[in-house]
């Protein structure tokens, strides 16, 4: 009995479940009897899957080298041109017809084809094609029409250069691989699943390939990085040449539209404006992130607005948005092609060199089958010239077999062999006798000279370019972008992304409390101490009065030890955060005293702020996270022979040290109690701050240009390329756009010269001022459409270079003095025109070098004379030696 015998319902139980092996197994037994035949099936899997997964990588997922395409593509594209008259085809109709090519079903073939055309390159769309950026599919294959772009018809198809293989039915050909003459492999990328590896190869810019492949030509490096038809930044220092251990990292492009408001203008490559609104939706949900509502605005663009509550920061949320949501991902290439049919991992350099040599391969062939069709042109042409011009047409008259016309007209053809280039054969002299009378009747002999003429004219062309085949195919790569580039410039700016640490940036979801007696701290001991806001992924810090200390993670509910000196929520490799302590050694050991730093820690693992002496005991402790200090009363308690019973301890006295050092005797003396009599800023001076021109951002580690020295009342300075300027904090999380022309350390007294174009006026106007504090953003041009900011200058004695142009144009160059021409204004005022003629450019040069001895001398006089006024004669005498 045959398996294919068993109805449906022999595998089912009664409720329509299927039954469990052993009853299967069973009811198979019962069924068959104990005779069965026994099959050994080991040898037959290994062996049929291996051939099914040979199939799958070769003719399924992984698309081929030579033209950058999987096999459905390929059908896709040769039935496309099957039955391409121009006008364009319905979907449906397409599918159906590459139907006769691929053996699977319509679906693969659908999806394959609107694919190819969402990728805008092969495939000139009509209709509703779906949307990329929002996921949205495509309309039914009956509603939506296609045909062939010029592009593809100009690089993708030549039926001379082809080579055919039957179809899975035989009754047709299709081709092996398309000659295509273009990297299309990196300009389309492609990513499928086979049967024990993958192919995932990233899209890259159409002119940067054809720019890297011109370099190959000269024989000089290249460098090739993913572009995405989504935008967005990418991360491409670890891109590793697309090849497997690489990933790159992908970022939206969020704007801050105002203090409330962020704006999402790009989207990470694969994924959609409805999963990364999901993504933000969950981690709001989390506790991750806090916003109000999100507005999805987009429509040909994307435009997501993110509305945020008044007290949360815009820039904290711009970095939450990459670390819990999809407005960050991390893509891995897996650069695996078919190559000598098999597959092969290759880097997308060598992808590109191995295709633009096929190329110029290519152009050969074709340059060679031009040639060999213009010799046969004009062998013919010769031919059929010598034929009629010697009037050998009239010796056959008289044959009256086939064969001696044959005969005749060699014999006639004899005397001008040698000024053909190949003998002639009987398929020759066949086609000269299908010259009709009427040819022959008005046959033009000028005309003809000047047909084999142009034939030998480009003959001669022909062998030029195959004798410089580089450079001609150099010349048809910057043809294909001078033809099909405009348009398909970069949209994913590279850029370097700094680490985005979670716990720095995480909204504060969480309450923390702390039973000090009991030794429980937590998140749900609502009736105990409120410590501060937290989040469920932040660390705490726990130090007991026995100087016991340890960092854990932030949980429900904890227990360390009784007598709670201090809690707070920890912050790794924070050097300026600084613990003022005083401890005493033992029960009855000296006081210590001490200043340290508690930065890199094992979590959950016990330490001590003290020697670790039995019996020690914290005095007093103080937490500053900005290196503060205080003075200290200290309160001895009496003793015979103890004269002074106050002691003072200035902490800011006391040198900062490791966590791990033992501090200085403050006093050997007991304690009675401890006041504090004074607090004092911060002992660690300034912050010095950096700006990383690579990512944009702000950092104290010294990455990239040193900004300056700031206090705690200093700002910066932020002026953009567009004539605007605000004052901003130094705080690392701030967020600033690529349109920075200037960061420094703000003055409010500094004098600057900005010239400009009025686009309202239409003139060049020059300016000095100074910048007023305003955390808004403030324009120091005109406002009109076409203003542009030209040049900014802090000279003090600014000079400006004015050439012009126009009916002026021949006209001296005319240098200015910028102080004496204008005034030092307000920001807003408008300014001085430089000129009344026409002003082609105006631009700073070196500054002016100006005597400052005279006006140092009238200051100082002047100084002397207001400070001796209402003083008697000595007084006077010595204040001037003073002064001076």
């Amino acid at each position: 009995m045959q398996f294919d015998d068993f109805e449906a319902e022999d595998l089912l139980n009664g409720d329509g479940t299927r039954k469990t092996s052993t009853e299967e197994h069973n009811r198979i037994a019962k069924l068959t009897g104990d005779g069965a035949k026994k099959v050994q099936v080991s040898g037959m899997f290994k062996e049929w899957f291996l051939d099914y997964a040979s199939y799958v990588i070769l003719e399924r997922a992984v698309p081929h080298l030579d033209d950058g395409l999987k096999p459905v593509q390929r059908r896709i594209l040769h039935s496309m041109k099957r039955l391409d008259d121009g006008r364009y085809n319905k979907v449906a109709n397409i599918i159906g017809y590459t139907m006769q090519y691929h053996p699977h079903g319509d679906a693969s073939i659908g999806d394959a084809l609107v694919q190819l055309g969402q990728k805008d390159l092969l495939i000139d769309m009509q209709g509703n094609w779906g949307n990329i950026l929002t996921g949205d599919g495509a309309a039914a294959p009956r509603y939506i029409e296609a045909r062939l772009s010029k592009f593809a018809l100009d690089v993708v198809f030549n039926p001379k250069t082809t080579e055919w293989m039957l179809t899975y039915d035989g009754r047709n050909q299709e081709p092996v691989t398309l000659p295509l003459k273009f990297p299309l492999l990196l300009a389309q990328g492609v990513e499928g699943i086979a049967v024990g590896l993958a192919s995932k190869i990233l899209p890259h810019n159409f002119n940067e390939i054809i720019d890297a492949a011109i370099l190959h030509l000269k024989g000089k490096d290249f460098e090739l990085y993913p572009d995405f038809p989504t935008g967005g930044y990418i991360d491409c220092s670890r891109y590793n040449d697309g090849l497997r251990g690489g990933a790159v990292k992908i970022r939206a492009k969020i704007e801050k539209l105002d203090r409330k408001t962020l704006v999402i203008k790009d989207i990470p490559f694969s994924k959609t404006t409805t999963t990364l609104i999901d993504s933000i939706l969950k981690a709001n949900d989390k506790g991750k992130i806090k916003i109000k509502k999100i507005d999805d605005n987009t429509a040909q663009d994307v435009e997501i607005h993110i509305h945020l509550s008044p007290d949360i920061s815009p820039d904290k949320t711009i970095d939450a948005l990459y670390a819990f949501t999809d407005c960050e991902i991390s893509l891995s290439p897996n650069s695996c092609i078919i190559f000598d049919n098999k597959p092969r991992f290759m880097g997308v350099k060598e992808i590109l060199r191995t295709s633009v040599e096929r190329t110029k391969h290519l152009l050969t062939r074709e340059l060679e089958i031009r040639l060999s069709e213009l010799e046969e042109n004009w062998h013919m042409s010769s031919l059929e010239k010598i034929f009629i011009e010697n009037r050998i047409y009239i010796t056959i008259e008289e044959c009256e077999t086939w064969e001696s016309v044959i005969e005749t007209i060699d014999r006639g053809l004899e005397p001008f062999k040698n000024l053909l280039r190949r003998e002639i054969t009987r398929d020759d002299i066949i086609k000269l006798t299908e010259i009709k009378i009427k040819r022959i009747s008005k046959y033009d002999a000028f005309k003809a000279n000047e047909q084999i003429k142009g034939l030998e004219e480009e003959m001669e062309e022909v062998k030029n370019h195959l004798a410089n085949i580089v450079a001609y195919a150099i010349n048809y790569f910057q043809q294909i972008k001078k033809k099909y580039g405009k348009g398909r410039e970069r949209k994913t700016e590279i850029r370097s992304f700094d680490t985005i640490e979670a716990t720095k940036v995480v909204v504060a979801n969480e309450k923390l409390y702390v039973n000090r007696a009991e030794g429980f701290f937590g998140t749900s001991l609502k009736k105990d101490e409120f410590v501060g806001e937290c989040s469920d992924i932040d660390e705490v810090i726990v130090i007991l009065k026995n100087g016991k200390y340890i960092i854990t993670k932030v949980s429900e509910k904890a227990f360390f030890g009784k007598n709670i000196e201090h809690i707070s929520v920890f912050k790794r490799n924070d050097s300026r955060t600084i613990y003022n302590v005083l401890y005493r050694d033992g029960r009855n050991g000296a006081i210590m005293m001490k200043r340290c730093a508690i930065t890199g820690v094992t979590r959950d693992k016990e330490y001590n702020l003290t020697k670790g002496t039995e019996g020690s005991e914290v005095i007093f402790l103080s937490y500053n996270p900005n290196g503060e200090a205080e003075v200290l009363k200290v309160f001895l308690k009496p003793r015979p022979r103890l004269r002074s019973l106050i002691m003072e301890l200035d902490f800011s006295q006391i040198a900062i040290k490791g966590r791990q050092s033992q501090g200085n005797i403050f006093t050997r003396y007991a304690i009675h109690k401890v006041q504090v009599k004074e607090k004092i800023g911060s002992t660690l001076g300034g912050i010095k701050v950096w700006f990383d021109w690579d990512v944009f951002r702000l950092n104290n580690d010294g990455r990239g240009v040193l900004i300056g020295e700031f206090q705690s009342n200093d700002r910066l300075l932020v002026v953009n390329k567009d004539g605007e300027y605000y004052l901003s904090g130094i705080d690392p999380s701030t967020h600033f756009s690529d349109n920075i022309l200037m960061l420094e350390k703000y003055k409010e007294d500094k004098v600057f010269s900005a010239t400009y174009f009025d686009g309202e006026q239409g003139f060049f106007y020059v300016k000095r001022f100074t910048f007023e504090p305003t955390d808004r953003v403030q324009s120091f041009i005109s406002n009109g459409n076409k203003s542009y900011l030209v040049e900014l200058n802090d000279d003090t004695y600014p000079s400006l270079m004015v050439t012009f142009g126009g009916k002026n144009s021949a006209k001296d160059s005319e240098q200015i003095d910028v102080e004496e021409f204008i005034g030092v204004k307000s920001h807003k005022a408008k300014g001085k025109r430089i000129s009344s003629l026409q002003v082609k450019t105006a631009k700073f040069v070196e500054p002016l070098q100006k005597e400052k001895e005279e006006e140092t001398e009238e200051q100082n006089t002047s100084d002397i004379i207001s400070t001796n006024e209402g003083k008697d004669g000595g007084d006077s005498a010595s204040q001037m030696t003073l002064e001076l």
